[in-house]
């Protein structure tokens, strides 16, 4: 069984020796792990795969190997599980949602608290408890314009304000092969040459004039190497909605990080606040402040978000809003915060642009950008290039 494990682990092209195969079948055999496919999980990833930037290709491998086997991950348990297991999902037509009534977001926030402490049993196709199936904004696999999401594997009408369950997201793949060039030509337009570091690089034509000179004698002369000098900080959305955009996102990112030798980057979920994070998998313990993010990179750095602005204006605009915990600062400030340290910056959108005007946070993230959001497109690639080398 576990020959075709590293078969398809070889096929998703991750170098892994037979040595390191040999490892974990020594670990399996020891038995290091119990009968469980996490712990197999993580300790097949930690045996044979050495570079974390390669995780997200064994994810895909594992899942596609070991498909239809469950995981035992339970990220709800604040939530009683029975009180969320899913036994209809309620439709609805436009006329039925439309009378639904939105609570505002004092009101929604001192209501889930107040059912918390009442509620002591599982609801179903109701408007009012925490449960499923129902119109209720408190719970998975309803209907209702503006609420709290728990339980459910995914959003379905993005019309969650906060999600209860702890998600976990995924890195975005910086060594993405490219089917094509067309994004790194796009983003060779940000360009601002000069030579830096070292004499490595031989310089042909002072060589020659030099050797002449020097009477046929030769004289080798070198320069440093050509780099682009221009400096990157790029902010990636990262996970619900973006999770449609992946495959894009990570041919941006793999162009970025081969075009730019002076790129940093970090990630955030919906809206900018008071910290982001490098690695996803450590994103709660391995916190980076914003504070520390704009006080560490220079003002000649261009600034380049990359997200969906798909959220809840609430995540934008409100003290709390943030769908997973609770920010003390809105998202706005946050971003004005960045927008000012860095004057050259850009928002690129993998929605089409025929969406946006229908998208309230899109409109807000829009005004916030001073109208710099560009699609994620080679036009738009370009235009936002333009803009940022100016």
């Amino acid at each position: 069984m576990l020959i075709q494990f590293l078969y398809a682990l070889r096929s998703a092209k991750l170098k892994v020796s037979v040595t390191e195969f040999l490892s974990l079948l020594e670990a399996l055999e020891a038995g290091v792990i119990g009968p469980s496919v996490d712990d197999f999980y993580f300790l097949a990833r930690t045996a044979l795969v050495k570079d974390e930037a390669q995780y997200d290709k064994f994810d895909r491998a594992f899942a596609a190997y070991f498909k239809g086997v469950e995981t035992i991950a339970d990220f709800s348990r604040d939530v009683p599980l029975e009180w969320l297991r899913k036994t209809l999902e309620l439709e609805l037509s436009p006329e039925d949602k439309a009378k639904i009534e939105k609570m505002g977001w004092d009101e929604l926030m001192a209501t889930l608290k107040q059912r918390f402490e009442e509620q002591k049993e599982r609801h179903e196709g109701g408007s009012k408890w925490i449960g499923t199936g129902g119109t209720s904004p408190f719970g998975a696999y309803g209907v209702n314009p503006q609420g709290v999401r728990m339980g459910q594997d995914q959003g379905r009408n993005r019309s969650a304000v906060k999600v209860w369950d702890q998600r976990a997201y995924k890195d975005y793949d910086d060594q993405k092969e490219l089917g094509t060039r067309n994004i790194k030509v796009a983003l060779r337009r940000l360009r601002r040459f000069a030579r830096e570091g070292a004499a490595e690089e031989l310089d042909l034509d002072d060589t020659i004039h030099s050797t002449a000179a020097n009477a046929g004698m030769l004289d080798i002369k070198l320069v440093p190497e050509r780099h682009n000098k221009v400096k990157v900080l790029l902010l990636m959305d990262v996970g619900g909605t973006m999770d449609e955009h992946i495959h894009r996102v990570e041919e941006l990112f793999s162009a970025a990080k081969t075009e730019f030798k002076h790129l940093e980057f970090y990630y955030f979920h919906n809206c900018v606040y008071d910290f982001m994070w490098k690695n996803n998998r450590r994103r709660y313990t391995e916190k980076t402040p914003t504070w520390d993010v704009l006080r560490k990179y220079n003002r000649d750095y261009r600034l380049i978000f990359v997200g969906d602005a798909t959220m809840s204006p609430y995540e934008i605009l409100q003290p709390g809003g943030s769908v997973e915990y609770n920010n003390e600062e809105p998202g706005v400030a946050w971003l004005q915060r960045l927008t000012q340290t860095y004057p050259k910056f850009a928002w690129i959108n993998p929605e089409p642009p025929g969406v946006w005007q229908y998208r309230q946070s899109i409109a807000i993230v829009q005004q916030l950008m001073n109208q710099r959001m560009f699609p994620l497109t080679l036009a738009g690639l370009e235009g936002a290039m333009r803009l940022l080398g100016k």
